[in-house]
């Protein structure tokens, strides 16, 4: 294979010698056209004035830069009607004018930018032998030109934040060709509204529930169908679920709270020592049958006439344990021993405060410190949770909760979930959940039947639903159907159409990438190019 054809040099080049020049491949070529063409009139020349060499950088080979040597030829334009009378011989499209780098490692150098950015894009083109700068990359990125958005029927638009909570951009996005139109500095209503005034033809709008590109909607494309974004439906439903769990979880746990407190400690059982944890009885158990194991070999021993005092030898054990455990005639269990504590001492006393009514350990901790007993909190705690009956974990009885308590928003995703999907312990939660009040038991209802709604675009079913709801007098859920009649075409669409933010979301997520890679240094053009060009 010609060397010509590895390096990949265009037609009208010719090399004439390679060399390795201070750790730099230098291949020399020479320009064979035969008839240079004029910049300005397209004329081809006969008549050469001059030749000069053409110094370029070239993408690195098997790890070494490369440096291009062209000798090009200056040339005399003999039209009469043409301004320019001497000019240089062109290299495009391999190398453009005035360029000190061939296109191709231009357009690498471009892409590695817009992968990484300019910090990070040094690195990676140091490991390559690319010699470039971050300026250099970035100066590269933001000279890509921007395409012209053609006529677009179908849009997404959504938020995201430069600086969470305090300044916010725009996205739009195509819904139809999946493509990112364009990124606005900010999320205002006039903003996305003079944006989409530009694109008359815009037949239908996905958003969320915001009020700011609604209002932009129906200032700039009146005639436009709004549809409102089907997580963000459930999303709001769920908020408001969340509220009414909220409220019945938290006078379940304060009836169980008085419930405690009524039960006297002389009725409860008595005090005695926590079983021990599965690692310690793991590790009684093997020290009880090496016990077991000695004392089988003390009585074979025995049986075949040896003394005590050998046995003890032999075994490893003392010989009063010789002489006890030859005693016995069975195989002596050893008792095990009460560990004593700081707190033992005063169990009687606190046991007698807790009976009183002091359920709060945080007291009992203060009453201890102040009758002068040095106790830490920790221990107080640990002790108390372990030897008082209200203490030890007692198995659920059937109208209580599972432990740990199941949070209100642990609870309102098993609401919205389908139910099918719902594993035995999820299912047996749910029932218990429903079983804390009538009004959880109804809301449930309604959450299903919204959630089904949504899931089999259904949204002629809304004004039904709306009803159940008002009649239901749940009071947390009125906001939400307030906040839909708002909105309700919107949110019909939504319902009804196939189109969501799904895919913007995705935008989203993809741009909050390219943001962070940049370390927050990067500003808004320079993010929006990588974004528009995002590989």
């Amino acid at each position: 294979m010609e060397v010509k054809q590895v390096a990949a040099l265009p037609k009208g080049l010719e090399i004439t010698d390679i060399e390795m020049l201070n750790d730099v491949l230098t291949i020399t070529a020479v320009s064979i056209c035969p008839h240079p063409l004029c910049p300005l009139c397209g004329k081809p020349s006969t008549r050469v004035h001059s030749h000069y060499m053409r110094q370029v950088a070239d993408l690195p080979c098997g790890g070494q830069q490369v440096r291009l040597l062209v000798r090009v030829r200056k040339c005399f334009c003999d039209a009469p009607n043409c301004a320019r009378k001497i000019f240089v011989e062109r290299l495009t499209p391999f190398i453009d004018t005035f360029a000190r780098v061939t296109r191709r490692l231009y357009q690498i150098v471009q892409i590695i930018g817009l992968a990484t950015g300019g910090r990070l894009g040094v690195r990676v083109t140091d490991r390559l032998e690319i010699q470039t700068s971050r300026h250099t990359i970035l100066r590269r990125i933001m000279a890509l030109p921007t395409e012209p958005v053609a006529k677009v029927s179908q849009i997404g638009i959504d938020d995201f934040s430069f600086r969470r909570g305090r300044k916010f951009g725009t996205i739009v996005v195509d819904l139809q060709t999946h493509k990112v139109l364009d990124v606005l500095p900010d999320r205002t209503a006039d903003t996305s509204a003079a944006w989409m005034a530009a694109h008359p033809e815009i037949e239908l709008v996905s958003r969320d529930r915001g009020g700011d590109y609604a209002a932009a909607a129906r200032k700039a494309v009146p005639e436009a169908t709004q549809t409102a974004d089907r997580f963000h439906l459930l999303k709001n439903l769920g908020e408001a679920l969340e509220g009414v769990l909220s409220h019945h979880l938290a006078a379940h746990r304060r009836s169980q709270t008085e419930e405690v407190r009524a039960t006297s400690l002389s009725t409860a059982q008595p005090v005695q020592p926590p079983k021990l944890s599965p690692k310690e009885a793991a590790l009684s158990q093997a020290k009880r049958e090496e016990r077991l194991s000695k004392y089988e070999q003390v009585v074979a021993l025995r049986k075949q006439g040896f003394s005590q005092t050998a046995i003890a030898e032999q075994v490893g054990v003392g010989h009063a344990t010789v002489s006890r455990w030859l005693s016995s005639d069975t195989f002596p269990e050893q008792k095990l021993r009460q560990r004593m504590t700081r707190l033992a001492p005063h169990l009687k006393e606190v046991a007698e405060r807790w009976e009183a009514g002091c359920h709060n350990i945080a007291q009992l901790h203060r009453e201890l410190v102040a009758a002068g007993h040095t106790l830490t909190y920790k221990s107080v705690y640990k002790q108390l949770v372990r030897y008082l009956p209200e203490g030890r974990k007692n198995a659920a009885a059937p109208d209580q909760l599972p432990r740990p308590p199941v949070l209100a928003r642990q609870a309102m995703f098993l609401f919205l979930r389908r139910p099918e999907e719902l594993e035995a312990d999820e299912q047996e939660t749910l029932a218990l959940l429903q079983s804390l009040h009538a009004e959880v038991k109804l809301a449930y209802e309604l959450i299903q039947q919204f959630a089904q709604m949504l899931r089999t675009r259904t949204g002629e079913q809304l004004d039904d639903w709306l009803e159940r709801v008002r009649a239901s007098k749940i009071r947390q859920l009125q906001s939400f159907v307030t906040g839909v009649e708002r909105d309700k075409a919107a949110v019909v669409a939504g319902l009804t159409l196939p189109q969501n933010n799904g895919l913007v979301e995705g935008k989203v997520n993809k741009l909050k990438l390219i943001k962070r890679m940049g370390y927050g240094r990067a500003g808004f053009p320079l993010l929006r190019q990588r974004i528009l060009h995002a590989l």
